[in-house]
């Protein structure tokens, strides 16, 4: 299994990263994500300390955008240098959220723009944050047609799932998939093309039933694939091979 996004350097995991990874040693990918320049220089030690079984990714998502203010650009800039030192599988998180409505909407949407131009001129795939922000992000993304990538922590429904697919994106599903609340989540899951799905856990956050409530960790990114398996009316070995055999396809994992 792989895990296609959690976050090995938050607080409350970092102080526990090796217990971490040893629980996770049976996965056969663990993608930590770098949620600004600073992160994401942190993310791509973590994946140095763990050759092999943890990569990085690197980008600025709503919440470092935010924070960045009047010195965007700064960071952009940053964000380029880094991207082109090496060391990082794709570009992300990055996205809209409306949610928290961090930024103006037009300010939101410009930054996930540059964010794409670079990731198509730097050939690396995009994770995306979306939240509240769905029709805008698929206009977005059809405005990129070269822009390839992942939409992560999937928790919308069926008819947001086909606009993706459509426009060629794949799909991370999570613990929340798992909640019993979460029916339109789990139809969505359930006709999401085999070559487009992807799990992750979203670690430290959304702990998969049967530990929800814990501190989520990439380990238990194997609940939430029988759980999808259940869904999906497969043998959770089977999507297990296709989930595995998409991230390495989406990330260029050996």
């Amino acid at each position: 299994m792989i895990d296609t996004h959690c976050h090995l350097t938050h607080a409350r995991i970092a102080g526990d990263e090796a217990d971490v990874i040893a629980r996770a040693r049976g996965l056969a990918a663990i993608v930590t994500i770098g949620t600004g320049v600073d992160d994401a220089r942190a993310a791509r030690e973590v994946a140095r300390r763990h050759p092999g079984l943890v990569r990085a990714t690197a980008g600025l998502d709503p919440f470092s955008s935010h924070r960045a203010g009047a010195s965007f650009e700064t960071e952009l800039a940053r964000l380029t240098e880094l991207l082109r030192e090496g060391g990082f599988v794709a570009i992300g998180e990055i996205g809209l959220d409306y949610h928290y409505d961090l930024d103006p909407r037009e300010v939101q949407r410009d930054r996930l723009d540059r964010q794409l131009g670079l990731a198509v001129a730097l050939d690396l795939p995009v994770v995306i944050h979306v939240r509240e922000a769905h029709e805008d992000m698929t206009a977005t993304l059809a405005a990129h047609p070269r822009a390839r990538g992942v939409i992560h922590s999937f928790t919308a429904g069926p008819a947001e799932a086909e606009r993706y697919l459509a426009l060629g994106w794949m799909l991370a599903f999570n613990g929340v998939a798992t909640f019993p609340g979460s029916t339109a989540v789990r139809e969505a899951a359930r006709i999401a093309t085999s070559d487009r799905i992807v799990v992750e856990t979203d670690a430290p956050y959304l702990a998969p039933v049967p530990v929800r409530g814990r501190r989520c960790e990439p380990a238990h990114v194997a609940h939430t694939l029988a759980a999808l398996a259940a869904v999906r009316g497969q043998e959770p070995g089977e999507l297990e091979r296709l989930t595995d055999d998409n991230a390495r396809a989406l990330f260029g994992l050996a």
